[in-house]
């Protein structure tokens, strides 16, 4: 199995600050979701990703996020398998320290 490329908190802080296009999903249940997601996430459940797998677009990179990053890599192994493109965002919401919006 190939490895999941991985941002860390920091990474992905600095190039959102730079305005760049990026893909970013949540896959966190709702209650969490309700604390507070990156602006610009799109939330769709870890459980609900391979009913919505045709939303995905293989041209596109994705950055998976949850709480501490492991739900998020299981999601990109899954995706990776099917031809995606992604990447997981290691130590997850528990280590992001950029802006948060409620949901």
């Amino acid at each position: 199995m190939e490895q999941v490329k991985e941002i860390t908190t920091e990474e992905l802080k600095k190039r959102l600050e730079q305005n760049e296009a990026l893909e970013l999903v949540d896959v966190r249940e709702d209650e969490e979701v309700e604390e507070g997601i990156i602006p610009g996430a799109k939330h769709i459940r870890m459980n609900d990703i391979p009913a919505h797998i045709d939303a995905f677009d293989k041209d596109k990179e994705y950055i998976f996020i949850c709480r501490s990053g492991r739900r998020s890599e299981n999601v990109c192994y899954y995706l990776q398998e099917q031809g995606y493109k992604v990447r997981n965002m290691v130590g997850g919401m528990l280590e992001w320290e950029g802006e948060t919006t409620k949901k």
